[in-house]
């Protein structure tokens, strides 16, 4: 086999895999298309959704004789320290190559959604926090050094970012999602798939496509988007990362549309992924996605039928562990039930992708480079940099903020003094430690009250609990209400677990019924701002919630969506003024808790008028947040023109810090189409930059609009430039105008594909 074609790096990928193939048996080839998860749990509770009924006994040793296509995360499963599971996953991988006749390894994957997904890795601040942070340069910075991290360990694979986009807020995943907008998503995401791909990590776009739009915004429930919403709202996000991100990999998603299942739609898979977007990637099954076209879609009789489908629509690989694919396929093919040719296709593009990464070069090596620090001083100081800019301050309307040095604080609530509130589902303490009782979260994690007390050492702070997150306990409100009547200011830090599966009040399968605080937090609230002190509200949640009851009753709000492991610094550091908030909302925050689902991205219709009696309009819209600075919007070059329906057309404007101290604020252009053929959303974000501007410094920006943002789907299916009128509005939230420019499109209209221009070009 070493002088064999496949094995010379000098010949073109394609070749190679041609011959490789022509040499592999139906069960080598089949051996390519699934992973397999050890150490995962086949009895008691596990970290994925009917795990245990879901996997079954095999025989390691008999099993990679045939090969290997993919390794489960071999860091993610238990706590297991770097050095030793980066020695254990190279000697797996030693075995794997030398129990197949070819000596090709596995492809290892591990979750890295906000961080690597493995015990003593540095957790960073959820995706949710990086919509909020508007900074794709950060993210892309935070996704390289993850990379880094991986690849250090031998993993190859990391499955992230999450492109769904907020649709319900209600719905347990808000917090991995990076927003409600598709062109933030989109850019901050492809920024983080840059950084993992930049690094050699092949970054898993999910989940591909529709997940966050499920009905009811219950986990795993049916898709109600129609054609439009999912064209125009879902999919942006996903060819920008495949187009200029360049995500080598995509995860179908668990749900069904209209009637079919992701894991089983042609149209989506290759239809669209493949022929249209021309992606030649990988395809992945989200975990026991394909089986679950049996079990739970029942659109399959069998795990053969299942494993038809889903070959057949074009997913290549069965993730985590070997199901539908192993046995049940390779009968199935014997028999005629499946054609050859579908295995083979899929077989092609995992040993294409597993040729870029070199492991069929004979020189592959799986062992470390040196010992492994994956919380380095580095990495920390990155989670803090992106935690402090993602901390959105949502009111301060009398200047209470930032607090007096030397002042009396009572610091209340069940977050201010737990770790894990700074912590998303997908952190490994909140991920798997909770099935390792007495096992330390391997990383250092300060609290809001640690860092408040060390942010401001003269201030005389006091902690109260009050109540639990979720319990309806009220027996500490007492405590609570006493240490706050007898301070000058109370901080009042509410919000979220993280958990999984029920086990949270975010997280996975932690979906919510309306979008009041958890447990009795409110009736709390509701005490404290009885007592007549002051209160700071502080968030450490990871979706929005209503806080229309609280308006003008409470001194500042402050809102931080999973910070990660320096979010605590970060919180504190905006309490004190150390830090100048300069997060925006990457969702609206409602007044109500009810009436849901809601997103700004509405239509006339959808928007507050006198034929209903509910107001949906938000108490914070998208985009907002506020600063311990002001600034000026000054000498803006923005005149009515008429552009061609393929023409661009610039404008200008000059930010300058009129207050007495450093600041960013966040620039955000909108798009207004006051009249089309089908209906638009009033507003919808396609362009923005932040900038950091010193006291009294100014800097100009220029937003190259180009026709093709105005885009939509229309009638017929088609995405289209129309002609006619158009505004655009720069603001520094969704809802508010500081200047417009009116366009007038002119010409016929233009049908626009995959070639058309994705985002907006900023010039500072």
């Amino acid at each position: 086999m070493t002088t064999a074609p496949w094995r010379d790096p000098a010949l073109p990928a394609d070749a190679r895999v041609a011959d490789l193939l022509s040499r592999m048996t139906l069960e080598e080839k089949a051996a390519q298309l699934y992973g397999v998860w050890v150490g995962a749990a086949t009895d008691g509770d596990g970290v994925a959704p009917l795990q245990r009924e879901m996997t079954a006994e095999y025989d390691w040793d008999e099993l990679i004789t045939r090969g290997l296509g993919q390794l489960t995360r071999s860091f993610g499963t238990a706590p297991v320290d770097p050095d030793v599971g980066a020695r254990a996953l190279a000697r797996a991988q030693r075995r794997i190559a030398a129990a197949n006749r070819f000596g090709i390894p596995a492809v290892a994957h591990e979750e890295c959604l906000a961080g690597f997904t493995a015990w003593r890795a540095t957790a960073y601040p959820v995706p949710l926090a990086w919509g909020a942070s508007f900074d794709p340069e950060l993210v892309e910075q935070v996704g390289r050094r993850i990379g880094r991290d991986l690849r250090a360990a031998g993993v190859h694979q990391g499955l992230a970012p999450v492109l769904d986009v907020v649709r319900d807020p209600r719905w347990g995943r808000v917090e991995e999602t990076i927003g409600e907008d598709p062109y933030l998503v989109g850019t901050v995401g492809t920024a983080y798939v840059r950084g993992l791909e930049s690094a050699g990590v092949v970054a898993t776009l999910k989940h591909f496509a529709g997940y966050a739009s499920s009905a009811g915004a219950r986990n795993l429930a049916p898709v109600r988007a129609g054609v439009r919403e999912f064209a125009d709202v879902t999919l942006p996000p996903f060819e920008m990362a495949l187009r200029e991100g360049g995500a080598r990999s995509v995860m179908a998603a668990y749900t069904e549309t209209d009637g079919v299942p992701a894991s089983a739609d042609p149209g989506l898979l290759t239809g669209l992924l493949r022929e249209e977007w021309g992606f030649t990637g990988t395809v992945v099954a989200d975990y026991f996605g394909i089986a679950f076209l049996r079990s739970l879609h029942r659109v399959a009789a069998d795990e053969a039928e299942a494993a038809h489908r889903a070959l057949a629509a074009g997913i290549d690989v069965e993730l985590p562990t070997v199901n539908c694919y192993g046995k049940p396929l390779v009968a199935a093919v014997r028999e005629g039930r499946v054609p050859e040719a579908l295995v083979d296709r899929a077989a092609r593009r995992v040993l294409l992708q597993k040729c870029e990464l070199g492991l069929l070069d004979e020189d592959w090596r799986p062992e470390p480079e040196g010992p492994l620090d994956l919380d380095s001083a580095a990495n920390r100081a990155l989670a803090g940099r992106l935690a402090e800019e993602s901390v959105v301050l949502l009111d301060n309307p009398d200047g209470l903020l930032p607090l007096a040095p030397d002042t009396r604080i009572a610091v209340v609530g069940p977050r201010a003094a737990d770790a894990l509130a700074m912590l998303g589902c997908y952190s490994f303490p909140s991920h798997v430690l909770t099935h390792h009782p007495g096992i330390p979260p391997g990383i250092e994690i300060s609290t809001v009250l640690d860092a408040l007390r060390t942010e401001l050492p003269d201030a005389k702070v006091s902690f109260a609990e009050g109540c639990g997150v979720a319990d309806p306990d009220t027996a500490g409100f007492a405590e609570a209400v006493a240490r706050a009547a007898e301070a000058d200011v109370c901080v009042a830090v509410l919000g979220d677990r993280a958990g999984l599966f029920g086990r949270g009040t975010s997280g996975e399968g932690c979906d919510a019924a309306d979008l009041r605080l958890p447990g009795v937090q409110g009736e709390l609230l509701d005490a404290l701002v009885a007592t007549g002190v002051p209160v700071v509200l502080v968030l450490l949640t990871g979706r929005p919630y209503a806080l229309g009851r609280w308006h003008g009753r409470l001194g500042a709000v402050v809102q931080a969506f999973f910070p990660g492991e320096e979010g605590g610094p970060a919180v504190a550091g905006v309490l004190s003024g150390r830090v100048n908030p300069s997060g925006r909302l990457p969702v609206s925050v409602p007044r109500l808790p009810g009436g849901q689902p809601w997103t700004y991205l509405q239509p006339p219709l959808g928007l507050a008028g006198e034929v209903s009696s509910l107001d949906p309009t938000p108490l914070y819209p998208f985009g907002h947040g506020r600063s311990y600075t002001e600034f000026a919007w000054e000498d803006f070059a923005g005149s009515a023109a008429d552009i061609g329906t393929d023409g661009s057309y610039d404008l200008s404007l000059t930010v300058r810090n009129t207050g007495d101290r450093a600041g960013t604020e966040v620039v955000q252009l909108y798009l207004h189409d006051p009249v089309a053929s089908v209906t638009r959303p009033d507003v919808r974000l396609i362009g923005y930059r932040r900038l950091d501007l010193a006291p009294g410094a100014a800097r100009r920006l220029t937003f190259r609009f180009h026709a093709d943002l105005s885009s939509f789907t229309d009638r017929t299916g088609a995405r289209v430039v129309e002609p006619g009128e158009l505004e655009l509005r720069l603001g520094p939230s969704s809802a508010e105008v500081r200047h417009r420019a009116r366009l007038r499109l002119t010409g016929p209209a233009r049908v626009v594909g995959a070639g058309r221009r994705l985002h907006c070009e900023v010039v500072a």
